[in-house]
């Protein structure tokens, strides 16, 4: 997995590539507890992301709780089998997908 970001005043923008699964979720948790301080507006860019555990939705969840505190956030770019996974676990209907 391959992690990049970009921040802008408030707004930050993290690009997630590869699989976000057991091996990586904890990096990619790790990382964001690292840059959200001061973060009002958080983008996770999903378009290059090939694939997504529960661990990895477990993150997506907790970084969400975060940011329902702080500001917004919403996922660019999600891919019809991200999506699915999405869609079955109900994580479709509370994270704002654009």
């Amino acid at each position: 997995m391959k992690i990049n970001h970009y921040r802008e005043a408030e707004k930050l923008t993290v690009a997630i590539e590869g699989k976000l699964d057991t091996t990586t979720a904890p990096e990619f948790e790790k990382t964001l507890g690292e840059i959200l301080d001061g973060v009002s507006e958080l983008v996770l860019d999903m378009t290059n992301l090939e694939y997504i555990s529960s661990a990895g939705l477990r993150v997506i969840l907790k970084v969400q709780k975060v940011m329902y505190n702080q500001g917004k956030m919403k996922l660019l770019g999600v891919n019809e089998t991200v999506m699915e996974v999405f869609e079955i676990t109900g994580f479709s209907n509370i994270l704002k997908i654009v």
